[in-house]
């Protein structure tokens, strides 16, 4: 009992002992874990972010507090800057734009919230002020200090500048692309052999005294400005400049003048107060075509871009329609001729047993002269035929409309109010000043084909020609703008008369 007592206390005191080792490695290698966690968290390991998080908010405890407060171009230049809080408070934002990092200590442990120093990359940036051939893709910069940064050969693509201190920063064959830069501050910047392709500024950006003795349009080093040569002194800010105060409107595959004079117009109508000029129409080749508007610096350029592409779009449209309009009723005339000529031979026999009315007309000094040198002669053998040998005028067109709506009158009472929507109609094209002759010669000669049809409301030819009549009337009145008096009339008219027409 004895023996068996002893071998059990030294049992415990063995067991006992292993697991004060065991206690004792466990603790080593959780202050050795610890350890490492904190030493990568502090190093930027995306791992362990939380970890940093949680340590820089747990040290920042009682040291120095600027959250929520204004700090717009504060100068911490070499200061300490371990545990403090750059927050937000809960009732605003703190303002950091346009403060100096530079040569400050321990930033990387300051409480930074969701500003531009939570980036790694750009807080580094702020500090050295050194970014030879870094890479900043994407990175926020908005509203940071830059000036004399050394940002020679870096990636700034799709980098946000906006509102940065650039002034006098190097930006030396720097790629700039699709950047956007609006209110940035570039005076005397260096920017000799940068990459501009698609980046963004605007009437806000700063260029004055910019340094710069060439550049590139494109990405690897294409479309070189000037193509020879370098800058004069100056030549580049005057250039951009001229740039800030136009939209440029490209055309890929040709242009429709009458389709691109519609939306100009109208675009002016819908800016009233902004005066709009073209500058330049260059052609590119290949079918592209750049036209060059001069605005104000401060229109709203993106907006009067997006109203112009919008419009020109449903102006071309509306003429494509238009003209194929136009094309279906030549064919339409072309088939109701093969018809027709069928039965010339039952026409000519009709028209000779029909009676012949010959009227001349002839002013004082024409009486004298013989009857082959007449210059007018109407011819009415069941129908009008000019003689003159020349084109109608308008006042014609006009006056052979108006004669067929009056014949519209007579043939039953009902057709007087189709009579009188289509007198209406002839008169609102009439007097549109939007609309040239040749378009309003044009527009009258369908009214006249909707008059005819409405004489012979049984005659289905006449309706298939009537149909187009109404479409070709659309594709005129879709190609000028709303306020136009005879987009206004026809949007009234039409319903009422293709209604009437429905007999």
């Amino acid at each position: 009992m004895i023996s068996f007592a002893v071998a059990v206390a030294v049992a415990g005191i063995v067991i006992g002992a292993s697991a004060v080792a065991v206690a004792i490695a466990g603790t080593v290698l959780t202050v050795l874990f610890s350890l490492y966690m904190a030493r990568r968290a502090l190093k930027g390991d995306e791992k362990f972010a939380l970890v940093r998080l949680f340590g820089i908010a747990f040290g920042a405890m009682g040291g120095t507090s600027f959250c929520g407060a204004d700090l717009t171009g504060a100068n911490f230049t070499g200061a300490k800057l371990k545990s403090t809080n750059f927050q937000a408070s809960r009732q605003k934002q703190t303002i950091l734009d346009q403060v100096c990092w530079q040569e400050v200590n321990k930033l990387d442990r300051a409480r930074v919230g969701n500003s531009i120093l939570a980036n790694a990359a750009v807080r580094d940036l702020l500090v050295s002020r050194n970014g030879y051939k870094k890479s900043y893709v994407k990175a926020d910069f908005r509203g940071a200090n830059l000036s004399g940064a050394n940002l020679n050969q870096a990636n700034l693509q799709w980098a946000d500048l906006s509102e940065a201190n650039l002034q006098q920063a190097d930006l030396r064959e720097a790629n700039l692309r699709e950047a956007l830069l609006l209110g940035t501050d570039l005076t005397r910047a260096h920017l000799t052999g940068a990459c501009i392709e698609a980046w963004n500024i605007d009437h806000t950006t700063v260029l004055e005294a910019v340094d710069c003795q060439y550049l590139y349009l494109m990405r690897q080093q294409q479309e070189r400005r000037p193509s020879s040569g370098n800058f004069a002194p100056g030549e580049f800010t005057k250039l951009f400049q001229e740039v800030l105060s136009t939209v440029d409107l490209i055309f890929r595959n040709g242009v429709d003048w009458k389709a691109f004079v519609a939306a100009f117009q109208q675009v002016q109508v819908e800016n009233e107060g902004t005066e709009l000029a073209i500058q330049s129409i260059e052609n590119k080749g290949d079918g592209v075509v750049v036209a060059r508007v001069n605005v104000p610096p401060d229109a709203n350029k993106e907006k009067i871009h997006s109203e112009f592409n919008q419009i020109y779009e449903l102006a071309l449209q509306a003429l494509e329609a238009k003209y194929h309009a136009e094309l279906q009723a030549k064919d339409d005339q072309i088939i109701i001729y093969r018809q027709q000529s069928a039965e010339m031979t039952k026409i000519v026999q009709m028209m000779a047993n029909r009676p012949v009315t010959v009227e001349v007309k002839a002013s004082a000094e024409s009486k004298a002269m013989n009857d082959s040198t007449d210059q007018s002669r109407n011819i009415n053998a069941g129908r009008d035929i000019n003689l003159t040998g020349s084109t109608l005028n308008l006042g014609e067109i006009s006056g052979n409309v108006s004669n067929t709506i009056h014949q519209l009158k007579t043939t039953r009472p009902e057709a007087a109010q189709l009579a009188d929507l289509l007198t209406q109609l002839q008169q609102a094209i009439e007097q549109d000043p939007n609309l040239p002759d040749t378009d309003k010669s044009e527009a009258l000669e369908q009214v006249n084909t909707l008059a005819k049809a409405g004489q012979n409301p049984q005659d289905s030819t006449l309706k298939k020609l009537a149909n187009t009549s109404v479409k070709i009337l659309k594709g005129t009145v879709a190609a000028l703008p709303d306020a136009a008096k005879l987009a206004e009339a026809c949007s009234k008219l039409l319903p009422a008369i293709v209604s009437l027409l429905a007999w």
